[in-house]
């Protein structure tokens, strides 16, 4: 393990000039002007988005972990229910197996735990090694995974299988988030971070259909063929991951200026002249400086960049997620995720055959039901997908909540009343189906892709990558627990029970995130310090706006002859500098 370049100190900020860069004094004014900036790149529209192409296909490529963990969804709603797959692992039989229930719930939350060591590992390999190097390393894992499932013969092979793959979507869903957040402009930022939910519904409503379809197969291709399937989102990945740009910030946290504001170029397809570009670049830098300002502050002794001192220093980080300046942020990562599965979304996809069951329906319409339930998700995270950076975050999350609440709450009474006798209730049924659609759509439109979102835009950039990672732990922790706990609530309630279990859990998430979850819809990720207001976060706001006037100065002294720089561009800078401070600026050409 070698050393490995870190962004300058300010007094060790290079010269614009050296780098070959003239910097638009309009840029600077964009560069201290937080609204501006974040408003620049224009508005929140379709053709806003359509408009950052290569953010878009950047964005879709690096989001295929999530169609991964939607493939592997959509495969056991129906093969856990298939004969062929039964007979070649009777583990998974309840009718020769007296722990079926019990075997189904560890081959589920098998992956889970997996996925939770992967998200946990790609905290380090992301910062180490590159957003793209850890979506990388989350590829061939899963590949192994899958390769090991579709040749499974025994219960045993094809729970290691799963672990496996597992681990690769963890990776894959952690780093992820953090690389749409660090490449997309604030003004769609949230569309594209929604972008990791549709692809997971997107993946459960693929797989559902060719597995669904499959079953028809005589022998174990029948399952087989889906498993093997899911090796082929990967493939595509690795053939566009060499073309896919690097991360403009973490470029910026290696001290890699020139490389970062050619990354902003080519993702926003703008020149370097461009002042829109120009100014983000150097608000990225400065928070690149403050960042291993803090760093050093918090481990002074650690930053010699020494073999010894990098794993010390690797451990703290992980420490300092947990203290002053970042708990808040990571303690609310870790909430969305523990809310996003206890409001029940999961067991709902992995189970809903058998709760259709409950309700009395026969076995063709259980699967064509559980079909239809995945398609009015999709419908939903399309929604959501499309208005989240127009109304923001926290309105979802709270809609969302009641939603489910409601919903949850009716479903437990319809089977609680009349499950004894669903054939002479067949209306009071139908009603348990229709708010069983509800969650679903509640959950499309606000505790499915929320999550995912905000926790990559509220850390700050040198503590990203682990704060995504934490709250990634926390969804797949928890996501292992709920396939654990659901089957012997679903079977030892007759259904009911689960319901109310999630509907009060509903109510706590919809309580929390009005007293407790943040507004960050268009912000720049160098403004999140703000959104908190914590004592820290004020102190490294004003150190951060301290770095951007040496960058500014220097950058006003290097763009032109001092003595050529027009007076209206230097009082500009000043007279935005001195609105956004109270203090006289003390920027000079001199």
């Amino acid at each position: 393990m070698g050393k490995i370049t870190v962004a300058p100190s300010r007094e060790e900020v290079p010269s614009l000039s050296a780098l070959g860069i003239k910097v638009h004094p309009d840029a600077l004014t964009l560069a201290y002007d937080d609204r501006a900036l974040a408003s620049s790149y224009g508005g929140n529209g379709l053709m806003d988005l359509f408009a950052s192409r290569m953010v878009l296909l950047a964005a879709s490529a690096a989001t295929i972990g999530g169609l991964l963990f939607g493939f592997d969804q959509g495969i056991l709603s129906i093969s856990l229910t298939m004969p062929q797959f039964q007979a070649q692992f009777p583990e998974t039989n309840a009718e020769v197996n007296s722990s079926a229930s019990l075997n189904k719930g560890v081959m589920t939350a098998l992956l889970e735990l997996g996925a939770f060591l992967g998200a946990f590992m790609s905290g380090y390999v992301s910062d180490r090694y590159s957003r793209k190097g850890s979506l990388a390393f989350g590829m061939v894992w899963f590949i192994i995974g899958s390769v090991l499932q579709s040749a499974s013969y025994s219960f045993a092979q094809l729970v290691v299988g799963r672990f496996i793959g597992g681990i690769g979507i963890g990776v894959l869903s952690s780093t992820a988030p953090t690389y749409i957040s660090e490449i997309s402009p604030p003004n769609i930022r949230g569309a594209l971070l929604v972008l990791e939910q549709f692809s997971i519904v997107l993946g459960i409503v693929v797989m559902y259909y060719i597995t669904y379809g499959s079953r028809y197969l005589s022998g174990d291709g029948s399952f087989r063929l889906p498993f093997a399937l899911q090796m082929f989102p990967c493939i595509i990945l690795g053939c566009f991951l060499y073309q896919l740009p690097y991360s403009p910030r973490w470029l910026a946290l290696r001290g890699r200026d020139k490389d970062c504001l050619e990354s902003l170029c080519r993702l926003r397809q703008l020149p370097d002249k461009d002042p829109r570009v120009q100014a983000e670049w150097i608000t990225i830098r400065a928070e690149a400086i403050r960042n291993r300002e803090v760093l050093v502050r918090a481990h002074p002794s650690m930053a010699d960049q020494s073999t010894k001192s990098e794993l010390k220093l690797e451990l703290a980080s992980w420490v300092d997620m947990f203290k002053a300046g970042s708990i808040r942020q990571t303690m609310i990562g870790i909430l969305l995720m523990f809310f996003q599965q206890f409001v029940g979304i999961n067991a709902l996809v992995y189970y809903a055959p058998t709760l259709f069951e409950q309700l009395g329906l026969d076995y063709e319409l259980q699967l064509t039901l559980s079909g239809a339930l995945n398609i009015a998700q999709l419908v939903a995270v399309v929604a959501a997908f499309f208005f989240l950076d127009k109304f923001g975050r926290k309105i979802f999350l709270i809609v969302g909540a009641i939603g489910l609440t409601v919903s949850h709450a009716v479903v437990a009474a319809m089977i609680g009343t009349y499950s004894d006798n669903w054939p002479a209730h067949k209306g009071p049924a139908w009603v348990g189906v229709g708010f069983i659609f509800g969650v679903m759509i509640f959950y499309g439109v606000g505790w499915g892709p929320v999550p995912w979102a905000m926790p990559a835009e509220i850390h700050a950039s040198s503590r990203r990558a682990k704060g995504v990672a934490i709250t990634t732990c926390s969804n797949w922790l928890n996501n292992f627990i709920i396939g654990l706990i659901t089957p012997p609530l679903v079977s030892g309630t007759k259904g009911y029970g689960a319901f109310i279990f999630f509907a009060i859990w509903s109510i706590l998430a919809g309580i929390w995130s009005v007293f407790f979850v943040p507004e960050t819809k268009g912000r720049t990720l160098e403004q999140m310090d703000a959104v908190f207001k914590s004592h820290t976060a004020i102190e490294d706001a004003q150190a951060r706006d301290d770095i951007l006037q040496i960058i500014c100065k220097e950058a006003l002294n290097s763009t032109n002859n001092p003595s050529q720089v027009p007076k209206e561009e230097v009082e500009m800078v000043e007279d935005v500098r001195e609105k956004k401070s109270g203090t006289p600026s003390t920027i000079s050409t001199v």
